[in-house]
């Protein structure tokens, strides 16, 4: 079982020469150069078989390869392992590469009717033919050269050793080779780690090696039936591979699912469901976490209550929908002018409590008026006409006896002190306040 064929899901678009085209000509190539290199010395079905030989292991390997599956995200899985090394094994490397790889040139040309562009035609018949010359010839070759008997006829524990080499081998390369395309085309190396696949892939050795034995030993009638049982094997295991990668999605897509709706829960359990800002929850919990390590790391650290003058006025007067749309676009103002390390909250109906880590309060002060102002300023008329916002802060900055609770009172008392002097100001200290 080879993963031998490149799915045309995520492919980048747009480039004549993309990286993959480029590394799949460029395997095709030096498959080509590297054949048109050796064949001069040995010859074409230099052994004891003949052209009949070929054509067979030529069908059995498109055969291997059309009981496949696809996976994910990683192309087609096939079984073209069985049909590689038991030509290996009866012909020797050199028969075995050119005819597998041609079997792996042609078996992608259906896709040009499955609506698959040309292109991605082209860039799968060019990988799979070159990476399979080259891994057959190569490992192949090894095996030959460390004395791997060509027929197969018989086994020992020798032979089973240079057995388990070129198999070893092939795995090896061959998944090198599909690294460095998943690498071109950004793809997750992670499914090259499958345990199904990897397994079956191992299981196929066996199955080439009896191909080899009784296809050079016994007579045809026995060779037919071994060849319709592991046809029948074959068919069984593709249902079963395509049935688990169903479930596989199907399991991928609950547990993305029930991710997204944990989210949602921790968001409505943490977040104003109006504001979409933080709610009084998340806000007294992360309150007293701050406070805690500024006193701990000697950090500056300042709160700010906001609330929005006369509001009540807005709902009796236009209606709670319209003080919904005013509380939302307030939220945005306050989540625009803050920085992304500062912490907002919907502390009430219409108030709002503003965390200032790092902060000190003359610098918060500064933040507030920008909101203040931004508030004051904003054209209400498409929301309702004739309306005036306007927002009051108190700001307080936590000491070294500071608590949760006497924080909130310190900025709670300067927001009273603020409404009471005449609302839309900010009142930072007992002894001043800023106005519009």
């Amino acid at each position: 079982m080879s993963d031998s064929a490149i799915n045309d899901e995520s492919v980048p678009k747009g480039r004549i020469l993309r990286g993959d085209l480029i590394f799949a000509a460029t395997l095709f190539v030096t498959a080509i150069a590297a054949l048109f290199n050796i064949l001069p010395g040995t010859g074409v079905l230099g052994g004891q078989y003949s052209w009949g030989a070929a054509l067979f292991f030529l069908v059995f390997g498109l055969f291997t390869i059309t009981m496949g599956y696809a996976r994910p995200g990683f192309g087609h899985v096939s079984f073209d392992r069985v049909a590689q090394i038991s030509s290996v094994l009866v012909l020797g490397p050199v028969d075995a590469a050119w005819i597998n790889g041609l079997a792996s040139l042609i078996y992608p040309t259906h896709r040009v009717w499955k609506g698959v562009p040309l292109r991605e035609v082209l860039i799968a018949m060019l990988h799979n033919s070159g990476m399979t010359t080259l891994v057959i010839l190569s490992c192949g070759s090894l095996y030959v050269y460390l004395g791997g008997p060509v027929p197969l006829l018989s086994l020992d524990l020798r032979i089973g050793g240079l057995l388990l080499l070129l198999m070893l081998s092939m795995q090896g390369m061959n998944d090198g080779l599909m690294a460095v395309m998943m690498a071109i085309r950004k793809t997750d190396p992670s499914a090259m780690r499958n345990i199904f696949s990897v397994g079956v892939e191992l299981a196929s050795v066996p199955l080439a090696i009896l191909v080899a034995i009784v296809f050079a030993r016994m007579e045809f009638p026995v060779f037919v039936l071994l060849l319709f049982a592991m046809s029948l094997g074959m068919m069984v295991l593709k249902q079963y591979a395509e049935m688990r990668t169903k479930l596989e999605v199907l399991v991928d897509q609950r547990t993305e699912e029930l991710r997204l709706k944990s989210l949602e829960l921790e968001r409505q359990a943490t977040h104003d469901k109006l504001t979409g800002l933080f709610n009084r929850r998340y806000a007294d919990d992360f309150l007293q976490r701050e406070i805690e390590n500024s006193k701990r790391h000697d950090r500056e650290f300042t709160v700010a209550l906001a609330d929005l003058d006369h509001f009540k006025m807005v709902n009796d007067n236009h209606s709670h929908a319209v003080g919904d749309k005013v509380l939302k676009r307030v939220a945005k103002i306050l989540t625009n002018r803050c920085r992304k390390t500062d912490v907002v909250a919907r502390y009430g109906g219409e108030e709002f409590l503003l965390c200032f880590p790092d902060t000190s309060a003359e610098f918060a002060e500064q933040i507030c008026s920008q909101i203040r102002s931004a508030v004051e300023k904003m054209n209400w008329s498409d929301i309702a006409d004739p309306i005036n916002i306007t927002i009051s802060f108190g700001i307080a900055e936590v000491g070294v006896n500071s608590r949760r609770t006497s924080i909130l009172s310190d900025a709670d008392t300067r927001l009273y002190q603020a409404k009471h002097k005449g609302r839309n100001r900010i009142v930072g200290s007992p002894a001043a306040d800023k106005s519009s």
